[in-house]
């Protein structure tokens, strides 16, 4: 199990750090702007949706956006009907990380790093060279997109290179009996499939990853694509715990939003649950790879779902006025 075991915990520890690093270079080089557009550009439904596309796919992060419009609504910045098109947003957005990685660049991983290493020393370099620059002073304002976009670039080329470790142990986990078993109760049933992305993405929080392991084993074929999509389905209904603990001692708006994102992620789980096969002949239609069908896989799926869900964002119902809690634990005056 050592040959299992300890290639697939240092590929993930890799990968891991890879996103975590894209998320945190990106969120420091834009993050400041986000609130406000997030409160500017939600002013229908539709914008929302736009908007937490776009910024979801800059952040690589839905959870991040989705915690962030939770904090807003919490904070009685946002109401929660302008949220609803954010929550559909995040869903499509996060669908860039997983296109990425379906274009087998693993090869780049260690190109990649080394141009962003150089990229980040130039724009040091070029800082700390300015004559003008007075002691403390802030750097150019061109110079803040090429040290971040150097990080996130880095971040992007550890994620690579930690799918390339997780996707050479496949041969090894083809060979064991527990995943015999396990492909022989998917092949039964599809919530087995469901029931591991699930699982797995709420233990490590990050959809984006459980989706790249189930990519990695069918690309070497040692896993049915059926089952790996079936795994996206759960991995999406996964990543709403994270969001939901986040809500969870918050204010009922911010609850509001958490479980609408559940909602919408178990609704579309539901309705693609039957049509799994259907959904792999689809993918099967762009792409010949199989890890690039599961990618495109989980792209139909969240596009399909946000965009059925978005005309449900414009029922009078969520503007509805609510009436005021009394205070001191008094009556509302007639």
């Amino acid at each position: 199990m050592t040959d299992i075991a300890l290639p697939m915990l240092l590929g993930f520890a890799v990968f891991m750090t890879g996103m975590k690093l894209m998320e945190l270079a990106l969120h420091r080089w834009g993050g400041g702007r986000l609130r406000h557009i997030l409160e500017k550009a939600t002013a229908t439904p539709l914008h929302g949706l736009l908007s937490g596309t776009a910024i979801t796919a800059a952040l690589q992060s839905s959870t991040a956006v989705t915690v962030m419009t939770i904090g807003l609504v919490n904070a009685g910045l946002m109401s929660f009907p302008r949220t609803l098109g954010i929550v559909l947003g995040t869903n499509i957005g996060t669908c860039l990380t997983t296109e990425l990685i379906g274009l087998s660049l693993n090869r780049s991983a260690v190109p990649l790093m080394a141009f962003s290493v150089l990229g980040w020393l130039a724009s040091v370099l070029l800082h700390e060279a300015n004559p003008r620059r007075a002691p403390a002073s802030p750097e150019p304002g061109w110079l803040k997109p090429l040290r971040f976009g150097s990080l996130a670039l880095f971040g992007f080329g550890l994620l690579l290179l930690g799918m390339t470790v997780m996707q050479s142990i496949a041969p090894a986990v083809e060979r064991t009996s527990m995943f015999a078993w396990f492909v022989d109760r998917a092949d039964e049933s599809v919530l087995w499939g469901i029931a591991a992305g699930a699982a797995l993405t709420a233990a490590v929080h990050s959809s984006a990853a459980v989706i790249g392991m189930m990519m990695g084993l069918a690309a070497f074929g040692a896993m049915p694509v059926e089952i790996g999509i079936a795994a996206v389905l759960g991995a999406n209904v996964g990543t709403c715990f994270t969001a939901i603990l986040a809500a969870s001692g918050g204010m009922p708006g911010g609850r509001f939003v958490a479980w609408a994102h559940l909602l919408l992620n178990v609704g579309g789980c539901l309705l693609f649950a039957p049509i799994v096969d259907v959904l792999a002949l689809a993918s099967g239609w762009v792409s010949a790879s199989p890890a690039a069908q599961i990618a495109h896989a989980q792209t139909i799926f969240n596009i399909v779902c946000s965009l059925l869900a978005l005309p449900l964002c414009y029922l009078p119902i969520w503007n509805r006025p609510r009436p005021a809690r009394p205070k001191d634990g008094g009556r509302l005056a007639a």
